[in-house]
């Protein structure tokens, strides 16, 4: 993997900042696969890789909705922030918890302005500190070691000034650094932080008894070094070329957990939240409880009001009471290891050709969705879907996705992308002695998100059917859209701008803009009743139209619930489901 980004920085802007993020993203998702297959520590559960995707890809989202928030460009230290908050509340695991400091601390030495030379070498030790601060208990050998080697080469570099300027063309080649009368750059300080990482990270193995046993290095430190190539391409004009770290012999039976050893009964559960209304008192108390249950214990906060806490332990419940101790929890996410060692927790199929490795998971019962938006295929994933987010979804392209899934039981979630004719057909072609196919009635992601609330693998796969289809035929769903030129529609004619809502696929509420549109919509189908509201944003919609739509629905139908999450599909500037 090279990347060309066309000039070298002299520093790091919010623009530039913001560039690294989609990078980032891009490198991720290159390697995905490979990280994944690293990922024999903590726990073999082959989702390193996923984790960081996901964790970074909340990160940008958060950023770019703090850019687009008014016309006038965001200072660094905002936008930094931003990532740090978003990846904090949206982190995946312990790797997520990890990438979320390491932006936290960007987001600190951003404070008086662009990131300079002098600055990022601050940034990369501040993130290193904050990462061993927050773990209950620290293992070399682990992406915390290879991060203190970026950043004591970071300051190496930049302590070294004269020597380090010239000395650090030859790791650059062509497009290397070049001898700048004694004066180290920012560039400088990537490119060696980058080196330093590389270096370790090639170490890792001998550090830590399991990674030497599997033949790998750490699944953490490699997407590491993804994120600080990144930074090189960002400062420099060109990423460095990597090896692929392949694992070299068979996976090792499951080894001890990374962070923290204890006498309590083995991890059977991953544990995450986001806890609110606290202190740092409560919060060093609860890590010390975390740390009594079970393993791999992080609480780690954004520098602000938020914090989040990981474990793996053997009483889930008991993690979720500690938390409630400390303050006021949301977002709760427990997994079970035993799930996912059968290759049924959250998968990624980014399109025909690339999916997710399976070859040695065994045949059971998995959900295929499709999904468009990075949010609302985050959101798939996290309720433990394999998604789908090809776009535009074919019959060939579902067909194909649903045969490399190794499942003898699959239950397809369309989420309207498909005619009913062709899921047919689809159904049809899939099913054979080995599998077996049912594809829902979902006509929306709405839907498919309910029907995916109340998906049990403890039932028989046409029960668990059944009971899915139910749910996604109990939420009325609706959407909000802009007219982009005149046309008849069912109500009337619109004209370019207007705002469009529909109940299904029909056009029922024509309005002069999308917010009228949308409190006229709700009103309609709450008018028939429902519990729940959910808003699911589009990649178009204003930052501000969620919290209209909520205080309308507040103020309208006192007592209803409101879900709002960020979907990032395209058309559709809301999603609505009542339930």
């Amino acid at each position: 993997m090279r990347w060309t980004v066309p000039g070298e920085r002299e520093t790091i802007d919010s623009a530039a900042l913001l560039l690294w993020g989609r990078l980032c993203l891009e490198g991720l998702a290159e390697r995905r696969a490979e990280i994944n297959s690293l990922n024999v520590f903590p726990v073999p559960d082959a989702d390193t890789g996923t984790n960081l995707l996901a964790t970074m890809r909340a990160a940008v989202q958060a950023a770019q909705a703090r850019a687009g928030e008014s016309a006038a460009d965001p200072s660094i230290r905002e936008v930094a922030a931003a990532m740090a908050r978003g990846a904090t509340v949206g982190a995946r695991g312990n790797s997520g918890i990890i990438l979320s400091q390491l932006l936290r601390g960007l987001a600190d030495a951003g404070e008086h302005g662009p990131l300079t030379a002098r600055t990022l070498t601050d940034a990369l030790s501040r993130s290193a500190t904050l990462v061993r601060a927050c773990l209950s208990a620290p293992v070399e050998g682990t992406i915390l070691t290879v991060l203190d080697c970026a950043a004591a080469s970071a300051r190496a570099c930049y302590a070294g000034a004269r020597e380090r300027a010239v000395a650090g063309s030859a790791d650059g080649g062509e497009g290397g650094t070049a001898e700048r009368a004694g004066a180290v750059t920012i560039a400088d300080v990537a490119v060696a932080a980058a080196d330093g990482a590389a270096e370790a990270l090639g170490e890792t193995p001998s550090q830590l008894g399991v990674l030497r046993e599997a033949g790998v290095v750490d699944a953490g430190a490699r997407g590491l070094l993804v994120l600080l190539d990144a930074l090189v391409a960002v400062t420099l004009g060109e990423c460095p070329a990597r090896p692929e770290y392949a694992r070299l012999v068979a996976e090792p039976t499951r080894p001890e957990c990374e962070y923290h050893t204890s006498a309590t009964a083995e991890p059977a559960f991953e544990v995450m939240y986001l806890i609110g209304d606290t202190d740092t008192q409560r919060i060093d108390r609860l890590r010390a409880a975390l740390g009594e249950l079970g393993d791999s214990v992080a609480v780690v906060g954004d520098g602000a009001q938020v914090w989040s806490a990981h474990v793996h332990c053997a009483d889930a419940g008991a993690a979720v009471e500690a938390g409630l101790a400390a303050g006021t929890l949301s977002r709760i996410r427990i997994e079970s290891f035993a799930e996912n060692a059968l290759g049924v927790g959250p998968r990624h199929l980014p399109g025909v050709g690339t999916a997710a490795r399976f070859e040695n998971a065994p045949a059971d019962r998995a959900v295929l969705a499709v999904a468009t938006g990075v949010g609302a295929a985050a959101l798939f994933e996290q309720a433990g879907a394999v998604v789908l987010d090809r776009h535009p979804v074919t019959s060939a392209s579902l067909l194909s996705a649903i045969r490399e899934l190794p499942h003898r039981e699959i239950l397809v979630l369309p989420n309207g992308a498909l005619p009913a004719h062709e899921l047919v057909a689809v159904g049809v072609a899939a099913r054979d002695a080995h599998r077996d196919v049912l594809l829902l009635p979902s006509g929306s992601m709405v839907q498919g998100l309910a029907a995916l609330a109340v998906h049990d693998r403890a039932r028989i796969a046409v029960d668990d059917g059944f009971a899915m289809s139910e749910a996604a035929a109990a939420t009325r769903w609706g959407s909000l859209r802009r007219a982009q030129h005149r046309a008849l529609t069912m109500v009337g004619t619109c004209g370019p701008g207007d705002g469009l809502g529909l109940v299904g696929h029909d056009v029922v509420v024509i309005a002069r803009d999308v917010l009228g549109a949308g409190r006229i919509l709700l009103d309609r189908m709450l008018g028939l009743g429902g519990e729940l509201v959910t808003l699911l944003m589009g990649d178009a919609a204003d930052p501000a139209l969620a919290d209209s739509l909520g205080e309308h629905i507040a103020q309208g139908f006192p007592g209803v619930e409101i879900a709002v999450y960020t979907g990032g599909q395209q058309g559709d500037l809301v999603q609505i489901g009542v339930e």
